[in-house]
């Protein structure tokens, strides 16, 4: 059995442990990063823990830090309530305002994880003070930023066009950006019917709390709107790391309120933080042993073009759903270009269908998007809401390369 065979099922024995014992996931992922990585992949331990994902780290613990300040102080209460008032109460809306404001950010050419980063954990908040399901929130908020995210300005899309421009395969930046704000907009509609959208109501709370006097924004408070702002215009307008300018501003306003701050760091969901960098550790492992690669030229090797299309997507899904889709943005499509050459495959639909396949998936919870959703989760069992989560990304993972290979791939 050759080494990539050897880890990818060693995976899957991560996943099976994982959900027949409850035992964290995060553990069993660096545990098999280290013996598999060691023992088959003849890796060093050093190029093992080199594949520790550094940066979602920094996501994770830098914002979940500081939205625990934020809400240990009253922030998010009055944040909260403002987004109510704005919608007029009408409860139903607040989840396409969500959907709405993380697809402009990365329209214009916020990246993902970051417009995800400031958007999910005021969503997650509102859902959980006024009885929305959770998973609605979080799957509107990142298929918003997934809506958004193939303009020609954004990130996104700056890739996949350079990749199409670089393999010399015809281009189409606005049939790329509206097949991904079609599609995400779909789901986001069956997913707000099938999760209980249609019968939210209209909250009464609104008008109760504009009647009664309110009590006035204390100092730290306002600091803390201060440090959102900065969040934001750092970020989004400077591409600034999201995770460090987080903690960076969390330390500042645990300095201004220390007792405030002591809570705050007890709110950062490290079960959360493990099981992610643990499962991630692992799958660059696996791409160290080019078992990604193994895969993908095993589909080149499918006697029918419109086969091994439907693979790719597959695999652009599944890798992504694991890995950084920005990495399986630029590996999919050079896979892809033998294939174009034969056959009735139109490329642009074809490079539509995998840029689609790639990032949908991102609710995944071992994605940046999906584990911020987690991360920003509120009054749940965190590990009930992992596997609700990781159900969704598996439907999702399933189904999109299917219907994006019917509609997108061989229709188009």
């Amino acid at each position: 059995m050759s080494p990539e065979l050897i880890s990818i099922l060693i995976l899957a024995l991560v996943f099976t442990l994982a959900t027949t014992l409850s035992v964290n996931m995060g553990g069993l992922g660096f545990a098999a990063a280290f013996l598999v990585g060691t023992t088959v992949g003849g890796l060093t331990a050093e190029k093992v823990l080199s594949g520790f994902p550094g940066d979602i780290f920094v996501v994770l613990v830098g914002v979940t830090y500081l939205f625990g300040i934020a809400r240990a102080n009253g922030t998010v209460d009055r944040l909260v309530d403002l987004a109510v008032r704005v919608v007029g109460g009408r409860i139903a809306v607040i989840p396409w305002v969500m959907f709405g404001v993380t697809g402009l950010l990365t329209a214009i050419g916020a990246v993902s994880p970051a417009a995800v980063a400031i958007v999910a954990p005021i969503a997650l908040n509102l859902a959980n003070r006024y009885g929305i399901n959770q998973l609605l929130m979080g799957a509107l908020v990142v298929h918003g930023a997934q809506a958004g995210g193939f303009s020609p300005i954004s990130v996104y899309g700056a890739i996949v066009n350079g990749v199409v421009e670089r393999n010399s395969l015809p281009q189409n930046e606005i049939a790329l950006f509206l097949a991904s704000l079609f599609a995400n907009a779909v789901i986001a509609a069956i997913v707000f019917v099938v999760f209980g959208g249609l019968k939210l109501g209209r909250a009464d709370k609104p008008a109760q709390e504009d009647a009664a006097p309110r009590e006035p924004i204390t100092f730290h408070q306002v600091l803390t709107l201060l440090g959102l702002v900065t969040l934001v215009v750092l970020t989004l307008v400077f591409d600034l790391n999201v995770g460090l300018v987080a903690i960076t501003i969390a330390v500042v306003l645990g300095v201004a309120a220390p007792k405030v701050n002591a809570e705050a760091v007890n709110k950062i969901t490290w079960p959360t933080v493990l099981l992610i960098c643990g499962v991630l550790t692992y799958v660059s492992v696996l791409q160290q042993m080019g078992a990604v690669t193994y895969v993908g030229n095993a589909v080149r090797d499918v006697g029918s073009p419109t086969l091994a299309v439907l693979l790719l997507l597959f695999i652009g899904a599944i890798v992504s759903a694991l890995a950084s889709s920005v990495g399986v943005l630029g590996a999919t499509i050079p896979l892809a270009v033998p294939l174009l050459s034969v056959g009735h495959i139109d490329p642009v639909s074809m490079v539509a269908a995998l840029a689609v396949a790639a990032t949908v998936v991102d609710v995944s919870p071992f994605s940046t998007n999906g584990a911020i959703v987690l991360a920003n989760a509120r009054d749940v069992d965190r590990e009930v809401f992992f596997k609700q989560l990781l159900r969704y990304g598996a439907i999702i993972v399933a189904a999109s390369p299917v219907v994006l290979w019917a509609v997108l791939a061989v229709v188009g």
